[in-house]
Order: structure tokens, then C-alpha cells, then sequence
């Protein structure tokens, strides 16, 4: 019998915890008016949590509640109306002390007459179960206010038992998590899983995005099944992955608390709640209980083109390698977001040629319709008169932080088309394949422009006749990463012929893991053990290197280091120095190959003793236990002592997220004859020929040529000055975030972080028959600059915090060889040069009216420079060094 007792009681408080309708909420008393304080407060600072550190401003009233209806034939059906009384609006901070920006001020001087008298009249909230089944309020009220008013309502919805089910409050449709005690109940709202429609988008990486972390937590006090106190927390953080002193946080509180209760208006009769709500007043209307967008006018802000003319002077190409440069161009694009397409095209067409490239990249990077409409308009592709606007407005495209559709329309538009330059018809197509990629990884690879630019690129590279179209739509490809464009890849790497094959086997190198299955590890054996035909060095250590990046079997390593010793003596040497660097970084292949290395047959003197002047070495940047930068050089040369590839690699990783920073290849093929060598095995008709590609934050670059052909070779040896050849150059919005968050409080918050670059990759490479020396330089010069913008807005007070992190740095990578002799001198060095590093706070409270408070903080440092190791003799890291230069902080009106 006891049994059965608890069994039945366990059956009870069960079905009444999950069965819809049994659940009630708040009751009022009939014939009392419910005397409450309410008040709502926001603070911004950094994440620090100390007040002092943070701006913001809390609103506070007196709030009558008093229940109008209920239903005869059920209790829990009840309308009840809801009044703001006595409001007042203040700093939190009350530190602030005469520098607040609201001290003696009205309510009515902040707020405007006719707001306060909206934020005053009574609201009608219609409740069934503890839940909103409609709110009332007057029309052609501002929507700021009314969400003000929302916010207050939207804690009455409650229930008093415990459960989880979805809700519709001003946050939009959430689901809420109800834990009832004796005499309160604690809500908890996901606030990742409201629906609401609000603007925002973010760089899908990893690594260049921003992570957040929003919570909610309601906790009602109740008493005879009223509440006597809220009290409401949410919270909002966020920060920049990568680089961690980027960060933010907002703090919004709601506090409703029980004063008194008196005699109140006497309980209207009726069955239905419409009748009650049109004899109380004809003019309430229902609207949405979820908060609704508003935005704030700006008074007497600058047009575009009056914007433009003071920014334009800081984009002249002399002064792009300052930071001032690259933090005018963000501010810009924020402005050029909310022009119309003739604002745009008028700057543009009055614009000179100087600074016109870095309009163009400004007016790309905003990625509005009426932006891409305009720059379209306005670039002419069937003229090879404006290749370099064209082409910066393509890398502009394939950087794009969130392209869309309309985009990538566009492009398959203009390929299409007709284009005046071939140059700029292949980098059409390699962005093309860049922008498939963003897409499929924003889960869009069903749109109807992304499988008609897949057919495109698939299909072209299958009818290609031409070495130059083959090349083209492997490049796009390559960016692509189309799964179903592995077949092609494999069979242009194992049949094609020299810079193909090649080009076919780096592609793959981008693959992920998954990809490369034992499949495609049979063809890259093939390929590099030469077991159908005879391969160029290049490839065949592409092959290899791919192999040992994906997990290799133990027989895939094993013949592999059979292998050396067998081989070219600078390819002997290069695989030598690539099995060594896997053992000395611990790459995921070590375990593997150190199993091999047990066997004598594969690890002895023999082997391992093989001289050349061929190297690879992986190191480390800098590193953390959160986070990574390693960079990667390993260089190729002939058997003759010419340079026949060298790769240079940088990636930052993010826990298992990786960015493929940058990438700079310079090859040379076909240049023995010049000093009377002989070429090594399979290279042996190669034209000669040298030129370089790049990846930028994994975007493959169309390539450049230094020479092609020997007549080439021979004109530009007899009138080459040494000037380096741009590979790339421009503004680049590299980080781009934009969030807009309805408060539950009713005010508006915004998230903007912005990271933008000033760029300059370039190489050279010398040749010396004179003095038997060649000589290769990439060149990096970067200026960087990260904004972030944190605002709280009520449209007649606005709090903001305004962050900014910049730094100008450069990289440089030389290598000279002397081959006068055998073993030629070889001499490597890549050095990053003294960097500055600045940081920038500004935080400000502001009236509607114009008025506010600031407060300024700044600080320098400098990075010093360094020598990075890249051979494994010297393998320290290069250290960096913290000098703070300058600190200083300001406050006051402005």
C-alpha cells in the first residue's frame, strides 16, 4: 500500500509538471491596485565587472498594476492594466558627480515631452496560464518606447511550477526553463534560441570570428500568488578569438519590487477580453509583445561626399603603410553601408587615379546591394584600360566577410561576358571558386548561382584544350575545394605535365583530412614513387608531403623513407630535412614514423647521412595553450644549385580551427643552361621560366610571372633594376561583425568589431651568371587595425564603448645561393622588423540632444624585432618583447 501511494504521488507531480494547461501563473486580487518600483539599468565596460570601469545609465518609475478582467468560466484568464509613473533617468556610476550628463535635467528635457507622456500611459496585458496571449498599447507611439514598455511586461509572464517550454516575450520566441521553490521561481532563458528578427552577420572562420555567451536569469519572489519582487539579469560577452584582449561585455538588470497595495478600480464584467479592452479605451490596438527595430536619427550628420573628402587624405597612397589609413577605411565602410547606389557612383566617377584603388576597396568590402551596384556600374570589365581597379575589386570579392548570392551572380555574369583583359578573366574565375567555398561553408551550396558556378568550373576544367584555361580552373579549384573535383585533381597531378601537375598536386594539399582517403593516397604514391611515368621533383614531393599530412599508413611511410637515398641528391636531402621537421615539431605523422624508424632498413647512416643544401623547418610564431602561430619554409633546389622551389607558410590556429594566413611559392624551372648543368631526371625539356603565388587568409591569388621563356629570361636579366613585383596590395576587411540584440529591458544594444589590413606581399628574384649568384626576397608589409563599437540606446540616451588595437609590421625572407662551387653556400635569413602596438579606449555617454560625457584612454608598446630559426640547428623561438612607451587617460564633456 506504501508503494502504491508513492508511486501515485511521483505519477501526480509528473503529470502536473509536463501537461499543458495545468501550469497557472500570477493572480491578482480583485479590486486592488498593486503599488510597485521598476527600474532598468545597462552597463558596458570590457569585461572587467568593475563599475568604475563602465558607462551606461538606468531608468526608473513607479509602476501601478491592476487587474481589469477575468474570465467567469476560468481564473487564469485575466486582463490587467499596467501604468509607468514618476520616471527618472540617471547614471549607474554615481561617480560621475557633476559630469553627468543628467544632472539637472527634467525627465522631459531627456526623454522629450512626448516620449515621457507615451512611456506614461497604461498598457493592457492579456494573460491565460501566466502567459501573454496579447499586449496593448496605443498606436503611432515611438517604437523605442514601446519597447521600454514590453520590457515591463514581459515580466509577468511566469509560471509557478517547475518545467521547460517555449515562450513569446520581447526577446522573441525562447525557450525558458521554470525552477519553482516554496515561495519563489527562477526563469532561465536560452537566449540562443530566440527567433527574432534582427540584422547581423560574422566572419564564418573560426579564427578571425567572434565568440559570444549570452545568459538570462529571472528570479521571481512570489506571495499569495503575486510577485513582492524580480529581479532580472542578462548578460552579454563576447570576444575576439584570436587575439583576447579584444572583448566586451554588457549587463542588463530589470528590478520590479512590491511597495503597497490599496483599494483599485472594480473588476469590469464580460466573457470576452475584446469587449473590456474597447469600453476601457477604442483606441488600444494589439501589437506585438516581441520587440520591434528602431533607429536612431542622426541630427546634422555629414553627407557621403562630405565624408569622403576628409577621409580621402588619409587613403593617398603614400600614407597606406599608417595606421590612420586602415582606421579611416573601416570607419568609411560603415558609412558607404547605409548609402544609396547614386551616392557611391558620384564619388566614384569623381574620384582621381591615386586614390581610386582604395575607394574601390572600400566601396567592395561594404557588401550592400546598392554598393555592388554601383562599383559594377561604374568598372567597365570589357576595357583593359582599369585592370588595376578590376582587379582589386575582385580580392575585395574574395575576402568578403559574407558574401551573398547577389555576388557571386554577378561574377558568373561577368565571365560570361565580355572581358578585355585575360589576366582578369582568370582571377573572375579563381574568386569565383573562392566565393563557392564561403558559400558551401555557410550552408548555401544549394543556391542556384553556387551549382551553376560549380558546373562552370567542373565543366571548363573537363573541355579546357588551352595549358592557360586548364590552369584557371584548377586555381579556381583550388579555392573551390569541391569534393567532386578530386577525380580531376588526381588525374591533372598524375597525367599533366610540369607547372599542371604541379598545380593539380598543391590543390589537393588544401584538402582536409576526410577527403583524402586511400584512394587518393594510391594515385599520390604513384605519383611520387614514379610507377607509371616520370615526374618533376616539384610534384613528387607535393605527393609526398600530402601522404604524410593525412594520416599515413605505416607502409606509406616506410616506403617512403626507403626511398631516400635513391633519389636526386637535393630531393635525397629536401625529404631528408621533411621527416626530420615531422619528428622535431611532433606533427601527427611523428608516431608513425618513428614506429618506422625502428627498422634498420629504413633508419641507418646510409640514409640519413645525405648532404644538400635542400631544407624544411617548421616553427613557432608565437603559442599559448589556447592558441597557435607557426610558420613553415621549406626550399627545393636542383642539383645544380638553382632554386627550384621555395615555400613559405604562415597559419594561426585557434584550437582545432586554422587559418591559412598566408602563403608565398616562388618557383623557377628550366635554368641549367645558363651555367652549363645538367637538369636532373624528368626535367630535362622544361622551359625556363620563374614566377611566384600566393594564399592570403586562404584565399589562392592568381599568380605572377617574373620571366617565361628564354628570350624573356634573357631581355629582363640585361634591364632588371631588382624592384620587387607586387603580388598583392590593398585594403582588406579581414574581420567583420555586426550583431544587433533586443534586451529584454527593452533598450537596443549593438556589437560591432571590424579588422582591417593594409597589405603589401612582394617578391623578387635575382640571378647572377657574373657571379655565379641567385637571390630571392618576399617581402610583407602589413598595417593592421581592429575596432570594436559596444552601444546601448534608449533613441534619447546612447552609452558606447569604442576600443582600438592597430600595429604596422613587416616580414621579410631572403635566400641567396652561390653556386660558383659544389656544395654551393647557401644563406637564409627572415626577420620581422620592430613593430609598435597601440591600443586605444574610449568610452561616452550621450543625450539625444547633443549632449555627453568621455572618457580616453591609450597605450603604447613596442614589439621587438627578431631573427626566426629555419634550420633545425638553431631552433629557438623567436622571442617578443613588451616595452610599454606611454599611457594616458582623459575624461570630460563634449
Amino acid at each position: 500500500m506504501i508503494l502504491l501511494a508513492v508511486l501515485f504521488l511521483c505519477f501526480i507531480s509528473s503529470y502536473s509538471a509536463s501537461v499543458k494547461g495545468h501550469t497557472t501563473g500570477l493572480s491578482l486580487n480583485n479590486d486592488r491596485l498593486y503599488k510597485l518600483t521598476y527600474s532598468t539599468e545597462v552597463l558596458l565596460d570590457r569585461g572587467k565587472g568593475k563599475l568604475q570601469d563602465s558607462v551606461g545609465y538606468r531608468i526608473s518609475s513607479n509602476v501601478d498594476v491592476a487587474l481589469l478582467w477575468r474570465n467567469p468560466d476560468g481564473d487564469d484568464d485575466q486582463l490587467i492594466q499596467i501604468t509607468i509613473k514618476d520616471v527618472n533617468v540617471e547614471n549607474v556610476n554615481q561617480q560621475r558627480g557633476e559630469k553627468s550628463i543628467f544632472k539637472g535635467k527634467s525627465p522631459s528635457k531627456i526623454m522629450g515631452k512626448e516620449n515621457l507622456e507615451a512611456l506614461q500611459r497604461p498598457t493592457l496585458l492579456h494573460l491565460i496560464h501566466g502567459k501573454v496571449k496579447e499586449f496593448y498599447s496605443y498606436q503611432n507611439e515611438a517604437v523605442a518606447i514601446e519597447n521600454i514598455k514590453r520590457g515591463l511586461a514581459s515580466l509577468f509572464q511566469t509560471q509557478l511550477s517547475s518545467g521547460t517550454t517555449n515562450e513569446v516575450d520581447i526577446s522573441g520566441n525562447c525557450k525558458v526553463t521554470y525552477q519553482a521553490h516554496q515561495d519563489k521561481v527562477i526563469k532561465i532563458k536560452a537566449l540562443d534560441s530566440c527567433k527574432i528578427a534582427r540584422s547581423g552577420f560574422t566572419t564564418p572562420n573560426q579564427v578571425l570570428g567572434v565568440s559570444s555567451k549570452a545568459t538570462s536569469v529571472t528570479t521571481y519572489k512570489i506571495e499569495d500568488s503575486f510577485v513582492i519582487a524580480v529581479l532580472a539579469e542578462e548578460t552579454h560577452n563576447f570576444g575576439l578569438n584570436f587575439l583576447q584582449t579584444i572583448k566586451g561585455k554588457i549587463v542588463s538588470k530589470q528590478k520590479l519590487e512590491l511597495k503597497t497595495t490599496e483599494a483599485g478600480p472594480r473588476l469590469m464584467s464580460g466573457k470576452q477580453a475584446a469587449a473590456i479592452i474597447k469600453a476601457v479605451d477604442s483606441k488600444y490596438t494589439a501589437i506585438p509583445i516581441v520587440g520591434q527595430v528602431f533607429q536612431s536619427q542622426c541630427k546634422g550628420c555629414p553627407s557621403l561626399s562630405e565624408l569622403w573628402q576628409s577621409t580621402r587624405k588619409y587613403l593617398q597612397p603614400d600614407n597606406l603603410s599608417k595606421a590612420e589609413a586602415v582606421r579611416n577605411f573601416l570607419a568609411f565602410i560603415q558609412h558607404l553601408r547605409t548609402a544609396k547606389k547614386e551616392e557611391i557612383l558620384q564619388i566614384l566617377k569623381m574620384e582621381n587615379k591615386e586614390v581610386l584603388p582604395q575607394l574601390v576597396d572600400a566601396v567592395t568590402s561594404a557588401q550592400t546591394s546598392d554598393s555592388l551596384e554601383a562599383i559594377l556600374d561604374f568598372l567597365d570589365f570589357k576595357s583593359d584600360s582599369s585592370i588595376i581597379l578590376q582587379e582589386r575589386f575582385l580580392y575585395a570579392c574574395g575576402f568578403a566577410s559574407h558574401p551573398n548570392e547577389e555576388l557571386l551572380r554577378a561574377l558568373i555574369s561577368k565571365f560570361k561576358g565580355s572581358i578585355g583583359s585575360s589576366d582578369i578573366r582568370e582571377t573572375v574565375m579563381i574568386i569565383i571558386g573562392t566565393l563557392v567555398r564561403k558559400l558551401c561553408q555557410n550552408e548555401g551550396c544549394k543556391l542556384k548561382a553556387v551549382v551553376e558556378a560549380k558546373k562552370l568550373i567542373l565543366g571548363g576544367l573537363e573541355k579546357a584544350e588551352k595549358k592557360e584555361d586548364t590552369r584557371m580552373y584548377l586555381l579556381a579549384l583550388k579555392n573551390a575545394l569541391l569534393p567532386e573535383g578530386i577525380p580531376s585533381l588526381l588525374k591533372y597531378a598524375e597525367a599533366g605535365e610540369g607547372p599542371i601537375s604541379h598545380l593539380a598536386a598543391t590543390a589537393l594539399q588544401r584538402y582536409d583530412l576526410p577527403f583524402i582517403t586511400d584512394e587518393v593516397k594510391k594515385t599520390l604514391n604513384r605519383i611520387y614513387h614514379q610507377n607509371r611515368k616520370v615526374h618533376e621533383k616539384t610534384v613528387r614531393t607535393a605527393a609526398a608531403a600530402i601522404i604524410l599530412n593525412n594520416n599515413p599508413s605505416y607502409m606509406d611511410v616506410k616506403n617512403i623513407l626507403l626511398s631516400i637515398g635513391e633519389l636526386p641528391q637535393e630531393m635525397n636531402k629536401y625529404m631528408l630535412a621533411i621527416v626530420q621537421d615531422i619528428l622535431r615539431f611532433e606533427m601527427p605523422a611523428s608516431k608513425i614514423v618513428r614506429r618506422v624508424l625502428k627498422e634498420m632498413v629504413a633508419h641507418n647512416y646510409d640514409r640519413f647521412s645525405r648532404s644538400g643544401s635542400s631544407s624544411a623547418y617548421t616553427g613557432y610564431i608565437e603559442r599559448s595553450p589556447r592558441s597557435a602561430s607557426t610558420y613553415s619554409l621549406d626550399i627545393l633546389y636542383s642539383g645544380s644549385g638553382i632554386l627550384r622551389r621555395s615555400n613559405l607558410n604562415i597559419f594561426q590556429y585557434i584550437g582545432k580551427a586554422g587559418l591559412h594566413g598566408s602563403q608565398v611559392v616562388i618557383e623557377a624551372q628550366g635554368l641549367e643552361a645558363l651555367i652549363a648543368a645538367t637538369p636532373d631526371e624528368g626535367e630535362e625539356n622544361l622551359d625556363s621560366y620563374a614566377g611566384m603565388s600566393a594564399i592570403l587568409f586562404d584565399v589562392q591569388l592568381r599568380p605572377v610571372t617574373f620571366f617565361n621563356g628564354y628570350s624573356d629570361l634573357m631581355s629582363k636579366m640585361l634591364s632588371a633594376s631588382g624592384d620587387p613585383i607586387s603580388v598583392v596590395k590593398g585594403l582588406i576587411l579581414l574581420i567583420d561583425h555586426s550583431q544587433e540584440l533586443q534586451l529584454q529591458s527593452g533598450l537596443k544594444a549593438n556589437i560591432e568589431v571590424q579588422g582591417g589590413l593594409a597589405i603589401d606581399i612582394s617578391g623578387a628574384m635575382e640571378f647572377s651568371l657574373w657571379y655565379r649568384e641567385s637571390k630571392t626576397r618576399v617581402k610583407n608589409r602589413v598595417t593592421v587595425v581592429i575596432t570594436t563599437d559596444i552601444t546601448v540606446d534608449s533613441s534619447f540616451v546612447k552609452a558606447g564603448l569604442e576600443t582600438s588595437t592597430e600595429t604596422e609590421a613587416g616580414l621579410e625572407f631572403i635566400s641567396t645561393v652561390q653556386f660558383s662551387q659544389y656544395p654551393f653556400l647557401v644563406c637564409m635569413q627572415m626577420d620581422k622588423d620592430e613593430a609598435p602596438f597601440r591600443q586605444f579606449e574610449k568610452k561616452y555617454e550621450r543625450l539625444s540632444t547633443g549632449r555627453g560625457y568621455v572618457s580616453q584612454k591609450r597605450k603604447e608598446s613596442v614589439l621587438a624585432g627578431c631573427e626566426f630559426p629555419l634550420h633545425q640547428e638553431n631552433s629557438e623561438m623567436c622571442k617578443v618583447v613588451f616595452a610599454p612607451q606611454l599611457d594616458s587617460t582623459s575624461s570630460g564633456w563634449f
